[in-house]
C-alpha cells in the first residue's frame, strides 16, 4: 500500500469519506458530523499517490487550543483498514502537534472500541464514559515531551 499523508484545504474530500464512515456506516445524524469547527480546523488527507480517488484513504482533524492540540473526526475507507493507515494518520498529527509553537498535548474523543488502539500510540484514557452523536467515547491525552 503506497499513501502520502499531508494537510489539506480540501474540506470537500474529507467531508465525502467522513460523511460515508460517520454517518452512512455509523449512522450519526448528519447535522452532527459537520460543525463550526471545521471552518478553523487543519485537516489530514491519506491518498494514493497519482490515483484519482473520490473517497480519500483516510482523514482527520486537529483544532488547537491554548496548550492543547485536539484530534478529531478520524476515519479510514472501508476498503483500507486493518492496514496500518489509521496509526500512521494519528502519528502524523502527532508530528504536526510537535512543531507548533506552545502546544505541551494532544487530546482526542475515543469510540469505546478503539481505546486500545489509541493506547498503543501512547494515549492514556481519561474521565468518564460519555455519549457522543449516540456512541460512547472517552477522552483520551498524549503529553508532549517538553
Amino acid at each position: 500500500m503506497s499513501f502520502q499523508i499531508n494537510v489539506t484545504h480540501d474540506l470537500e474530500r474529507c467531508l465525502k469519506l467522513r460523511f460515508a464512515v460517520f454517518v452512512d456506516e455509523q449512522g450519526v445524524p448528519i447535522d452532527e458530523e459537520r460543525d463550526a469547527l471545521d471552518d478553523d480546523a487543519v485537516h489530514i488527507i491519506a491518498e494514493e499517490p497519482d490515483v484519482p480517488c473520490v473517497l480519500p484513504m483516510a482523514t482527520a482533524r486537529m483544532v488547537c487550543k491554548g496548550d492543547v492540540a485536539k484530534i478529531g473526526r478520524v476515519c479510514v475507507r472501508q476498503d483500507q483498514r486493518g492496514q496500518g493507515l489509521g496509526a500512521e494518520v494519528i502519528r502524523h498529527c502527532l508530528m504536526l502537534a510537535r512543531e507548533w509553537e506552545g502546544i505541551t498535548q494532544v487530546v482526542l474523543g475515543s469510540q469505546i472500541h478503539a481505546l486500545g488502539f489509541y493506547e498503543a500510540l501512547g494515549f492514556e484514557a481519561f474521565g468518564p464514559i460519555y455519549l457522543d452523536a449516540g456512541i460512547e467515547h472517552q477522552d483520551m491525552r498524549l503529553r508532549l515531551k517538553d
